[in-house]
């Protein structure tokens, strides 16, 4: 079976491709913030609705206007492509599945897409439109095919990124018995229905003396400074440290996940909710629960595998697993119980929860295929 999937690795850009890749970004940045006003104040002051094809036009006026001909010193790929995600966007919008579109800032991370239009792949290297040199990627492994579109990035660190998009070949795992259930937590991470608890790594509380020490340098640097610039910059690269040690986890332990098991049973969680606690919301954050779910998804259907979500509100913790039984409270400091009806002792209320998700997983499962 044909997918897409894109390969990201880091590139290091000469001079020259610093200087075009700004000014794309720039350019990018520029267009979508304009045509997004365009298409609010269509929308509120005339009451029209504004789609791909009158934004692209007005595109093109803006590229003849001389107050924006610098729009012209840039690939147009880039700026066509804005468009069509800015359109995405709004389609996302109207059918309830994201918020209003955004403007941008120069502030946070940078992105430009270009078409196979507008750059060229030719023995192992990408080169794109206007740059004289291919970019000097760091390859960590060879692309399986052409890339049919590539999406250059800047973090907020001043790192560069390149995401080629490609089409492979997939094939499905080996057939394996095995099936799990998997429950969520923050004093570990994750416990599965046959016991194991994975630790919760805490992310943040390693490098939190760093980062505290590089924002206690930025509050004291005069606005505006270039020092202050340089001390933003390693606040950044500290963030982006915790992330990056944050996802390389979690596709560890996702891709093992889906290695070893048909069968996957998560419990579905409204991250955004429980977030709202200020007691919680840092550690939430801190250990990834949405990027794990997102992980095992798609993980799971690249390899052939089952991968499902139950009802936040089943009670996975409060209910026996051996019989059934449901408590009328369970405290969140409680974590063994007896169950009253089976008698059941010692019930550690992580492993039944992760026993629970994966019987109500399965139920679904097979309702499914009824």
């Amino acid at each position: 079976m044909k997918t897409e999937r894109a390969f990201k690795y880091r590139f290091y850009p000469t001079p020259e491709q610093e200087a075009l890749l700004a000014r794309t970004f720039g350019c990018v940045r520029f267009v979508w913030n304009v045509v997004l006003r365009y298409r609010t104040d269509a929308f509120y002051e005339r009451k029209e609705k504004i789609g791909y094809t009158n934004a692209s036009a007005y595109l093109t006026q803006l590229k003849k206007a001389p107050e924006t001909a610098f729009l012209a010193e840039v690939s147009s790929v880039a700026l066509q492509q804005c468009l069509r995600h800015q359109q995405s966007a709004f389609k996302h919008f109207f059918a309830k599945r994201a918020k209003y579109p955004r403007f941008k800032s120069k502030k946070h991370r940078q992105s430009a897409t270009f078409a196979n239009s507008a750059f060229s792949y030719r023995n192992g290297e990408i080169t794109l439109a206007k740059c004289s040199e291919p970019l000097a990627i760091r390859w960590s492994r060879a692309l399986p095919s052409a890339p049919s579109t590539v999406t250059v990035s800047k973090d907020r660190a001043g790192r560069y990124f390149i995401s080629c998009l490609c089409k492979v070949d997939t094939e499905a795992l080996p057939i394996t018995p095995k099936m799990v259930g998997i429950d969520l937590g923050l004093k570990d991470l994750f416990v599965t229905s046959d016991g194991t608890k994975v630790n919760n790594p805490r992310h943040t509380a390693r490098y939190e003396l760093k980062l505290a020490r590089a924002q206690r340098r930025l509050s004291r640097k005069q606005k505006g400074s270039n020092n202050r610039a340089k001390a933003k910059q390693k606040v950044a690269k500290c963030h982006a440290k915790i992330a990056d040690t944050r996802l390389d986890h979690l596709h560890k332990l996702t891709r093992q996940i889906v290695n070893e098991n048909q069968v996957i049973c998560l419990e579905s969680l409204a991250v955004k909710n429980m977030v709202k606690n200020r007691h919680l919301a840092k550690a939430i954050s801190d250990v990834g629960w949405g990027e794990l779910a997102r992980q095992l998804d798609y993980k799971a259907e690249w390899a052939g595998r089952q991968f499902v979500q139950i009802d936040r509100w089943y009670p996975s913790s409060k209910r026996c697993h051996s019989c059934g039984f449901v408590l009328e409270s369970l405290q969140l400091y409680v974590r063994t119980w007896d169950c009253p009806d089976c008698g059941t002792q010692g019930i550690d209320r992580d492993v039944n929860a992760a026993c629970n998700i994966l019987q109500a997983g399965t139920a679904l499962l097979a309702g499914a295929e009824s």
